[in-house]
This record gives structure tokens, sequence and C-alpha cells, in this order.
């Protein structure tokens, strides 16, 4: 296959890496700066001659983070990458679109953890790809919606995620990619964001498969006016606010997050119940079968919360039955009988564990509940390996670097430590996904089978110091949850 691509806007020269051809810092939007910030995606424009796509485009604003590679940080960050078996024909490869985790706030495209080199000489072209966040891509306003022609605003961070798909569809013959056998995957915020392009109309035919890595999923969505009554409060002017420079909006951040999530309500500043995009919650449009069928992964890690709920507050028993009074106050007694303790010691551990039911076990096994009544196969996974010396987890996000086969790079700066285990656990990650992209089902033809999911045993995959079947261990907690947010609804 040529390095040199023909796409929609022009051509475009990739690179030999990692035995893999790699194209970088394609554009797939116009930059949203000036008029176009808080405005849906408009095409890039045009070029002539061969533009060089050799490295990452630059990051949306965010907090500094080892993570990073793309090296620098800018609004005009709506760019994509592009991995492919150099002997790829035209149109021949399944294809798998990452989605970046980060809370809504933070991630890259280009994070060490999702580089797609090693996945793609498995016989995939693998797609990933910045979109807005934090107040660049959630922003909600009552004057952004009066200037809509949908009167509606936020939720622009989706819209980054369905133009990129588009992209995909209209361009990734070029690079070798079947354009009708997608697999979106992701993990956090990016999981969060396939779960609800799943209910979302306007993404009807862009992916096939989907793999949802840890979903923030199924909680109740914050409304239109939520959010623009937050996004109220920087301003009137929403042209004051488009004056801004991307640092100056981008420390005003913190006037619209709480320091402590709220487990059970709805958060603003990520995707929103707009009545346009997404119109309805969740929880009910997966009840209700509102989604597009299609077969699924899903999975957790053993650690959910620990990591994320780290610096909260919680330092005794009072502060744990504090908490999850005001989180569980129609069903107090019985959330303390599973997430509190009256020992100081076991205070956080506890709300660690309310934070990973809440945030994405719960949401996980409903989605799979939904789609096997939509008579859709579906798989369940739950992560357990920890490195080498790790004395905990593992955390929210640890098993990317598997499924990447990135297993020397870490969170922090350094290599991460990994033995002949975790790199056996990342060829069967590897092996699975990519024949669940293939074909729809992660059973590879090797020694270790995947049981399908169904509601009653709901057996999943532990991917652990051995792979091997396992049932769920929080099906108490779970339960609870259901009967929690059914009496919500």
């Amino acid at each position: 296959m040529s390095l040199i691509v023909a796409t929609s806007s022009g051509r475009v020269q990739g690179a030999p890496e990692a035995g893999v051809h790699s194209w970088k810092g394609i554009p797939y939007a116009a930059p949203p700066v000036g008029g176009l910030r808080w405005r849906a995606p408009e095409p890039p424009t045009p070029w002539s001659g061969v533009r060089p796509a050799l490295a990452f485009g630059p990051d949306f604003p965010q907090a500094p983070s080892p993570l990073l590679r793309a090296g620098s940080m800018s609004e005009d960050c709506l760019y994509l990458n592009v991995w492919a078996p150099a002997d790829a024909q035209p149109g021949s490869l399944p294809v798998m679109v990452w989605l970046h985790g980060g809370g809504f706030v933070a991630g890259s495209g280009a994070d060490a953890r999702c580089d797609g080199a090693m996945l793609s000489q498995h016989g995939v072209v693998v797609v990933t790809f910045n979109y807005r966040s934090g107040v660049f891509g959630y922003l909600g306003h009552p004057a952004l919606s009066r200037e809509n022609p949908q009167h509606s605003s936020g939720n622009y961070g989706l819209l980054d995620q369905l133009a990129a798909l588009h992209w995909v569809r209209d361009n990734i013959a070029g690079f070798g990619g079947d354009a009708t056998r997608v697999t979106v995957f992701g993990v956090s915020a990016g999981s969060a964001s396939i779960a609800l392009l799943l209910t979302a109309p306007a993404a009807e035919g862009l992916f096939q498969r989907a793999i949802l890595h840890s979903p923030g999923t199924a909680r109740p969505l914050a409304s239109l006016s939520d959010a623009e009554s937050l996004g109220a409060t920087l301003g009137p002017d929403i042209e004051a606010l488009r004056a801004l420079s991307a640092q100056e909006l981008f420390a005003l951040t913190p006037k619209l997050t709480p320091a402590v999530r709220g487990l059970t309500t709805p958060r603003v500043l990520r995707p929103i119940r707009d009545g346009w995009l997404i119109r309805e919650d969740e929880r009910p449009a997966f009840v209700a079968g509102h989604l597009h069928k299609m077969p699924l992964i899903v999975g957790t890690n053993r650690d959910e919360g620990t990591l994320l709920t780290r610096t909260w507050p919680v330092k005794n028993a009072a502060d744990n039955r504090s908490l999850v009074e005001a989180n569980f106050a129609r069903a107090s007694a019985e959330a303390m009988a599973f997430y509190g303790t009256d020992t100081n010691a076991h205070a956080k551990a506890r709300i660690a564990e309310a934070f990973a039911d809440t945030q994405f076990n719960y949401g996980a096994r409903l989605l799979l509940r939904a789609m096997v009544r939509q008579s859709q196969p579906c798989w369940r996974y739950l992560f357990t390996r920890c490195r080498p010396g790790q004395t905990d987890g593992p955390h929210h996000g640890d098993e990317v670097g598997y499924v990447f086969g990135q297993l020397a790079v870490g969170r922090a700066a350094g290599p991460e430590p990994f033995d002949a285990i975790d790199e056996a656990v990342s060829a069967a990650m590897m092996r699975s996904w990519v024949a669940f992209a293939r074909a729809g089902d992660p059973n590879a033809g090797d020694s270790t089978r995947w049981p399908a999911f169904e509601p009653g045993d709901e057996l999943h995959l532990v991917f652990g110091d051995t792979i091997h079947s396992g049932i769920d261990s929080r099906r108490a907690q779970l339960d609870f949850l259901e009967r929690y947010f059914e009496g919500a609804d």
C-alpha cells in the first residue's frame, strides 16, 4: 500500500513505523477556533499537493500529563491518526476506532498507551483521534442555545466524535479499511461516549460493533437547562467568552466542576440530555431498547474506584456515612449495608467501591443486559492483572496498554514493569479484540473459550494471572443499584 493516500480533503503522506504504515495529524474537521468555538465541527479546508502526516496534532487545552505526546496544546485539535498493515489492500481490513478517556476534561488520541502500531500488526486498521472536552467541548449556555438551529448547546465533543466517524466512513478504504466493519472501542469517557452514541439516532450505521472499557454510563444525565444555568455563571455575553484566549477559558474550568463527584446525580461539563443529539437518559433508553443493535464486549477492572477517589475528603466512618447518605437519601440504610462501615480504616475503601459500582460496574451490566434482550451476542470481561510489584488495583484504565500491546507505557513518565504473564495477557486480549473486530466474536480459536454473556448466569472472562471464566461477585450491590435507579424513574 502506498504511503500517499487520497482523502476527501487532499492527499496525505505517511511513514513506515514498527512494521506498519502510519499517518498522524490528519485534520478531520476545521479548527474550532474564533467564531467556530462552541459550534458543531465544520469540514476541513481542502489542500493541494501532498500534506505530510508525520506528527500528532495538538491536544486540546488541559492539565499537563506525562501521557500527552503531541507536545503542544491548542483549540485547533481536531486531528486523527491511522495505522495500517503495509500490505493492506484498499477496503479489505476491519477497522478499530479508539475513543480516548479522560473524564471529559482530559485525554489524547496520541496517548502512548493507545499507539496503534502493535495492534495494527494483527491485521486491522487502527484509528485514534482527539475530540473537544472540558469547557471547550461541553459548555452549555443560553446564548449558545439561542444561536443554534436545534436550540441546543453543549455536546460539541460528541459532535466531534460523529465527525471523526463520518471521516472514517468516507476515507478509510484508501488506508486499507473496510467501512462496513468498523468497531469503536474506548475507555472511561471514551467508552461512556460510545454508550451514548448507541442511543443517538445520528450515529446509526457509523459503526457495527463496540468494545466498552469501563463505561461511565447509565447514571442520570444533566438536562440542557442544567447545563445552561451553570454555563451562564461565566457571564451572559457569549462573544466576550469567545474572545478569551484558550488559556483564559481553561482557567475557568474549576468554576464548572465539583471537587467531589455525585455518585447518583447528574454531572455537567460532560455530555448532557440536550433533547436533540441525546434525547433521553441512557438507563430508560437501554431498558426500552432504544439503542443501535450490535455485538458488544463490555468490561471493567477489579479496582475502578481507588485511584479516582484518592483525593476525596473521606477520613473516617463519619465521613463515609455522610457521603453515602448524601448520595442514597431514599435508601441510605440499605446503601450503608453495602458501602458503609463503622471502622475508620475501611471508610475510604467502601467509598471507592461505591464509586466503582455507580460509575462503571452497574452501567456495564445494564448495557449488556439491554443488548442481549435485543438478541445481540455480547461478552463481558473483568481485568484483574496487577503488574509485578503492584500492591493494589488494577485501577481504572490499567488494561489499555495490554489491548494495544504497549506494556512498557505506564501512567507516569518512566517505563512500566511487566513480565511473561503480562505479555501473555496482552497477547490474549489483542487476539480477542481483533477477532471481534473481524467477525463479531472474540473467541480467536485458542484454548481459552470466552462464554457469551447471558442474563442469569452472566459469566465473564477474567484477564488476570490466569485467564478463566468467572461469575460476578458484586451481583448483590448491582441489584441494589438497579432497585435504587428504578425507583427514580
